[in-house]
């Protein structure tokens, strides 16, 4: 019995959970009247590309000593 008791009660928390739970409502871009005006994305235009390099380098990095030290290798 306890433990039917317990799946009910996990099976309702995960049905009426998210109708009692909401997010916030995005902020406006530019908060509303940034200098400069333009319609900034809401990242803030920040570049993404520095990043893209380091974790690419990294990757590749990773997956060339996988490669050559893989000690189960057999020509």
């Amino acid at each position: 019995m306890k433990k039917i008791f317990q799946t009910l009660l996990v099976v309702s928390a995960f049905v009426l959970l998210p109708f009692a739970l909401s997010a916030q409502t995005p902020p406006h871009p530019n908060g509303g009247g940034a200098p400069g005006g333009g319609n900034t994305p809401v990242g803030g235009g920040a570049p993404v590309g520095g990043g893209l390099i380091i974790m690419l380098v990294t990757a590749l990095a990773y997956g060339t000593k996988k490669t050559f030290y893989k000690k189960d290798i057999e020509f």
